[in-house]
């Protein structure tokens, strides 16, 4: 088997703060848990904003700018930046913090899907801003828009105009489809960087049986031009991801998607848990990538060539 990749999403528009006090969501917290993440095996940070004072999801560059060149300057690893961002931000906010830094990596949704977070509800207790509940509830009318032109224009702004790869994000068997519509048009090459996400309610719930359908299908569209990732949220996070791990892929972890470390246990932080997936898949005979050879075999434009 190749080097595995660990990627961590060190914090993401899905959980509210209130959740858990380890969230990081100030420029400052965020550089330090995606050094310590990076120090701890992750060869990619996937990385969403947030304001400071309201723990909102942001796409405000000015936010970006917080914490990315402390990154930059404190470790070598790849630096993926969402162009998901919040699904109630237009696509213009989503990319302005892309465009501006050029990144290695960005990820890219590939279908429009409903997006329901409100069963989070029932398990908080306290809430530390007036905004988190709301938007909860109105998640169960909430359409995360990726439609065909959307795509079209991260491929283009991203990756042809500022040579970004893309870790393509998969929540069904239908975004499997459209990204073999996209090669088909000669918009994304080889070697394609697959994410199945799994546990989102809307998209594919986390199952083993899925999990080995959805390789099935890449491995019919795509043959030997893809590698495969896999995250799940909530307590199927680490289950999912040593499944991915023994099937020949690699793994994401990271507060974004799990904010536990053990039953009723939170993670204190990111790297908490990327040093209990680098155990596991060590333990099944994997070799954990570095930046540089996850550059190498995602065909990366390298570090040298961002704008942070």
């Amino acid at each position: 088997m190749s080097r595995i990749i660990i990627s961590c999403a060190i914090t993401g528009s899905i959980h509210t703060p209130s959740m858990s006090p380890h969230l990081p969501v100030t420029a400052e917290q965020i550089a330090t848990q995606a050094i310590d993440a990076a120090e701890a095996g992750a060869a990619i940070l996937h990385l969403h904003a947030r304001h400071p004072e309201t723990g909102h999801p942001s796409a405000d560059p000015a936010h970006w700018a917080g914490f990315l060149p402390r990154i930059g300057a404190g470790t070598d690893a790849v630096v993926n930046m969402t162009t998901g961002g919040s699904a109630i931000m237009t696509l213009d906010q989503r990319l302005a913090a892309p465009r501006a830094n050029a990144p290695e990596m960005c990820s890219l949704n590939m279908g429009s899907m409903n997006f329901a977070l409100y069963p989070m509800i029932a398990r908080i207790k306290e809430w530390k801003h007036d905004w988190e509940k709301p938007f909860l509830e109105n998640t169960d009318d909430l359409v995360f828009k990726n439609t065909p032109r959307d795509i079209a224009a991260v491929l283009r702004e991203m990756g042809e105009e500022r040579g970004a790869r893309f870790e393509f994000e998969c929540y069904d068997l239908s975004h499997l489809t459209m990204l073999k519509h996209f090669v088909g048009r000669g918009a994304v090459r080889a070697p394609f960087f697959i994410q199945f996400v799994f546990g989102v309610l809307g998209g594919m719930a986390a199952e083993p049986d899925t999990l080995t359908h959805m390789k099935r299908t890449a491995d019919r569209l795509f043959g030997a031009d893809y590698q495969f990732s896999v995250l799940a949220a909530g307590r199927a996070q680490i289950p999912m991801a040593s499944m991915a791990a023994a099937m020949g892929g690699h793994v994401r972890v990271g507060l974004e998607d799990n904010l536990y470390i053990a039953k009723g246990q939170l993670a204190r932080s990111n790297a908490e848990q990327v040093r209990l997936i680098r155990g596991i898949v060590e333990g099944l005979g994997r070799e954990v990538a570095t930046p540089d050879e996850a550059r190498a075999l995602l065909g990366l434009k390298g570090r040298e060539k961002v704008a942070f």
